[in-house]
């Protein structure tokens, strides 16, 4: 069986683990600006919510989480090379706290793919109240 040996240095850990923390730190100072200079020309994101492709796609479906949030809180990162996995809890003013998921990849710097996982029930639910109203 023949393998192939990937190996990971501490600069790429230390690079995506920076990007990572930014990304966090920006959107807990409701600073969308702040994540621009994060990401690659070509990122892409995909959540329970939606998906994006590009710089600007991105940052204009990011500034409108931001807006609703009211607090975000990181439990706990792990980095894996190039992939960082962060467990937070995010709370809006009307739902919260939402377990979520963000797997974010970073190379050379920047910040190439955000994937997203959490239920999604209780915002569909409050959107499905003021809907009704």
């Amino acid at each position: 069986m023949t393998g192939a040996l990937v190996t990971i240095t501490r600069m790429d850990t230390d690079s995506s683990a920076t990007a990572a923390a930014a990304y966090f730190d920006a959107w807990q100072s409701h600073d969308i600006e702040r994540v621009r200079p994060l990401f690659h020309a070509d990122v892409e994101f995909d959540g329970a919510l939606g998906s994006t492709r590009g710089l600007e796609d991105t940052l204009a479906g990011l500034k409108g989480m931001f807006a609703m949030t009211e607090q975000v809180e990181v439990i706990k990162r792990w980095v894996d090379g190039p992939d960082v996995l962060t467990w937070y809890e995010l709370r809006t003013a009307t739902a919260g706290p939402l377990a979520i998921v963000n797997w974010t990849h970073v190379d050379a710097g920047l910040i190439t793919r955000i994937r997203v996982t959490f239920d999604p029930r209780p915002l569909l639910a409050l959107s499905e109240r003021l809907t009704n109203r």
